[in-house]
């Protein structure tokens, strides 16, 4: 049975068991978190690596520097998000995710020559196909390989069947979004530094990629350079201006390029994308752009941008409404500018890579994760430079909270992933580093790790349609608590090569439910729906339902 279908049907048979799915994930109260909205304080993160059966180092050269990315997804149907670890020049390695819900994090890895490849910088998940099965896109150092997902967590290469040619570059960015609802997905490839015939960095930045289906719908065209690039290390699909139209955003390294600058690509459905220049309102800018993290801060109904960077880091927010893509800097407003380390005592500037929004405390406003550490031993920055976790105020400004939440760690971070491992509604956090073991954190709350402590409400929300883009990539889900409205879009890419495919997780402060509906790719907006906090819901395009979920046993 395919995974998303077993999904439907697993939500029918609960359909009725919503005080089950609520009140068996309560496993306390946090005083005080009743009346108005309120910030919480930083959840406990228990670090659970050793016992977990987590055991994997990302390693290598130069040219895997810029690397060390994840994915997190449900590979095999159980609603649980499994993950895929790059490895450089090391394996990359799949882990299925054992874990018991509320209990402690476990991991099998599950070897397979299709997924232990090596020379892996990062992964992404998608359903291309439309089957209902995920399926992988595996960046690399010499070309890059996608995998058709075949179920029970077995893949197998499918370039050649679909037609993708991987190159033979520095892959270093993805993301894909739908201009034809029914059919495949278009692709953006991120390429980093130009490599030579022995497969040797050139010193110049490489073009990117633009690919879109062939005529047959089936199979893709030859790729559409993207040029000139300028070292790209994360890219986005996103609709920044409400228009329904998804542009790229790419952010790039400027360490390689003199005259170069981030770029946002103009993408409409049967032209060839062309770069937005200062004509159109766009202001050029210079950073060391490692990663890309979308979410309405501002909340004035359009995406603003986290780029992570050496020295400060930008939030951009539309300078002027949506005629124009000009936008101004709000970060050292906000306090998430992350210029040097939070803790530690090294005083030189951050290097800053993985950008992720998640309430990780359930109060109902955002926060954000920024990972961190040295490009490799750079002597003008901090060598020990420990992630930041900044926690939503409700001012909208930000409070620094990793060393509160236990994470700080002084191995060199990349890439990421803030997701509920153990299904109890409080998102854990996965953790690469350069040569170093990844980490895993189990987050329990207000509690410790033999009482976890729920913090907050909260939901977990997947939408649901038939065609080829059956995870809605593109749409807005919108969550109403309170007097509080909360949108958020589903886009596949950015972050610093890591990617995430499966429930959206929603704060609810505290909230004991909610309203949901979801705006869908092709704009047309579904009906208010209320459902009761801590739950899971499969929101069911054709039926226009929110269909509540129970997971199964491990």
């Amino acid at each position: 049975m395919r995974r998303r279908h077993g999904l439907l049907l697993a939500a029918a048979a609960v359909a009725v068991a919503v005080v089950i799915c609520g009140g068996a994930l309560l496993l306390g109260a946090v005083p005080g978190i009743g009346g108005a909205p309120t910030a919480l304080g930083a959840p406990r993160f228990v670090d659970e690596t050793s016992s977990s059966g987590l055991d994997h180092t990302y390693d290598g050269g130069a040219t895997f520097s810029t690397g060390g990315g994840l994915a997190a997804f449900d590979c095999d149907g159980d609603g649980r998000p499994d993950l895929y670890l790059a490895g450089g020049e090391r394996p990359a390695t799949l882990y299925h995710n054992d874990s018991a819900v509320g209990g402690p994090l476990r991991f099998t890895a599950i070897h397979d020559p299709a997924t232990d490849l090596t020379d892996v910088t990062g992964a992404y998940p998608i359903d291309i196909d439309g089957d209902g099965t995920v399926d992988l896109v595996v960046l690399r150092v010499g070309g890059n390989v996608v995998l058709r997902g075949l179920g029970g967590c077995r893949f197998e290469r499918a370039n050649e069947a679909w037609g993708i040619d991987g190159g033979r570059g520095w892959g270093s960015a993805f993301s894909a979004t739908w201009e034809d609802p029914n059919g495949l997905p278009t692709l953006a490839f991120g390429d980093y530094l130009a490599l030579d015939a022995n497969g040797k960095p050139t010193g110049d930045c490489a073009p990117n990629v633009f690919v879109r289906p062939d005529a047959s719908g089936r199979r893709y065209a030859v790729p559409i350079p993207l040029a000139p690039g300028y070292c790209t290390l994360s890219i986005l699909f996103s609709d920044w201006d409400g228009s329904g139209r998804r542009d790229l955003r790419v952010t790039n390294d400027r360490h390689y390029y003199i005259d170069g600058s981030d770029q946002l690509w103009r993408v409409e459905s049967g032209k060839t994308p062309r770069v937005y220049t200062a004509a159109d309102g766009w202001v050029a800018m210079q950073i060391w752009g490692m990663g890309i993290a979308a979410y309405d801060v501002t909340r004035d109904g359009y995406p603003d941008y986290y780029l992570t960077s050496q020295g400060d880091s930008k939030l951009q927010a539309l300078a002027a409404g949506p005629a124009q893509p000009t936008y101004r800097d709000i970060a050292l407003k906000r306090g998430v500018n992350a210029a040097a380390p939070a803790t530690g005592g090294d005083i030189l500037p951050s290097t800053a890579w993985h950008p992720e929004f998640q309430d990780v405390n359930n109060d109902g406003f955002m926060d954000l994760l920024v990972t961190k550490g040295n490009v490799d031993a750079i002597p003008d920055y901090a060598s020990r430079d420990p992630s930041d976790l900044f926690l939503g105020q409700p001012d909208g400004t930000f409070a620094e909270g990793a060393e509160a939440a236990g994470i700080v760690d002084f191995a060199r971070g990349r890439g990421a992933a803030l997701v509920d491992l153990n299904l109890d509604g409080l998102p854990d956090l996965v953790e690469s580093f350069l040569g170093a073991p990844a980490k895993v954190w189990r987050n329990v709350g207000a509690g410790d790790a033999t009482k976890p402590v729920q913090m907050g409400h909260w939901l977990a929300l997947r939408p649901s349609q038939s065609g080829g883009d059956r995870d809605a990539i593109g749409a807005w889900i919108e969550v109403k608590a309170g007097d509080t409205t909360t949108r958020r879009e589903l886009t596949i890419g950015g972050g610093h090569i890591s990617g995430e495919l499966g429930w959206t997780h929603v704060g609810l402060g505290s909230a004991t439910e909610a309203q949901v509906r979801v705006q869908w790719p092709d704009g047309q907006v579904g009906p208010w729906t209320t459902v009761a906090a801590d739950c899971w819901y499969v929101l069911d395009r054709s039926s226009g339902s929110a269909q509540a979920w129970h997971p199964p046993a491990p």
